[in-house]
Formats: structure tokens, C-alpha cells, sequence
């Protein structure tokens, strides 16, 4: 059974280069070198961005600050980056965020204490943003995956 990141193919194990099959015995496949990582369709879980966690949060006020945000999840952990975008033609927040934690601890802690609780009035939903397996993690998007 292949694992997660193990290298298929590599001509060490008699693998015959990554054409998936072994070749008969006694060939060892040419030593072509042609390398192919496993997939890692199968994992799932949270991905880490380039430099943290990060973690998206849906159902914010429209009247909401980014101090308001910067306050209310400040509390897991150092936060390296806070988005909110506001809608150009009314000034007001589009009703998502995205905080960046530097550990994944902390965005975990963040997802399970505010997932659900109320922030301003409204109740918010909270998830990681990126997610292994090509699965979005955003809340709210289309399951695609047939």
C-alpha cells in the first residue's frame, strides 16, 4: 500500500518509474528516475497557508470593526493577519473575516469556542479557510465532490 507523501516509482523498489505497475521480475523498471508523489486526495483536515492558520468567519455584522474582530479572537492566540472586506459601494463589511493564527492550536481553539456563538447580535460560523483534499472549507460552499 502506497502512504502519504511516499515517493512511487523511484526505480529503488523495483517500481519502474511511475507507470504505476511493477514490471516482471528480474527488470526493475529501467531506472528512469521519473518520480510521482502518492495521493493525498484521501487526507482532510486543515492546510496551512504560506506563513499560518488561517480561519474564516461568516455572518459578521455589517457594522462590525476590525478591532471588533482583532478583540473577540485576539483572546486564542497572537494573530499574525486579520482580513475584512468591505463592500465598495456602502462602506460596510461584506460579512465575512479571515485571522491568521501562527499556530494551529490556536485557530483550533478559535473554531471551537466561536463556531456558533453570537458576535454582535448575529450569530457566527466559523471554519478553516483552507482545508487538504481539495475540499473547501469555507462554510456555506457547495459540497462538489461527486
Amino acid at each position: 500500500p502506497i502512504k502519504k507523501g511516499q515517493i512511487v516509482g523511484d526505480g529503488e523498489d523495483g517500481g519502474g518509474g511511475g507507470g504505476g505497475a511493477s514490471p516482471p521480475e528480474g527488470k526493475g523498471g529501467g531506472g528512469r528516475g521519473t518520480r510521482r508523489s502518492a495521493p493525498v486526495e484521501d487526507v482532510e483536515g486543515p492546510a496551512k497557508s504560506v506563513e499560518g492558520w488561517i480561519i474564516f468567519i461568516t455572518g459578521v455584522h455589517e457594522e462590525a470593526t476590525e478591532d471588533d474582530i482583532q478583540d473577540k479572537f485576539a483572546e486564542y492566540g497572537h494573530i499574525r493577519n486579520l482580513q475584512m472586506p468591505l463592500d465598495r459601494k456602502t462602506g460596510f463589511v461584506k460579512g465575512y473575516a479571515m485571522v491568521e493564527y501562527e499556530a494551529r492550536e490556536h485557530a483550533q481553539e478559535a473554531i471551537e469556542a466561536s463556531n456558533g456563538s453570537k458576535f454582535m447580535g448575529a450569530p457566527i460560523k466559523v471554519d478553516w479557510a483552507f482545508t487538504a483534499g481539495g475540499r473547501a472549507g469555507r462554510i456555506g460552499a457547495p459540497d462538489r465532490r461527486q
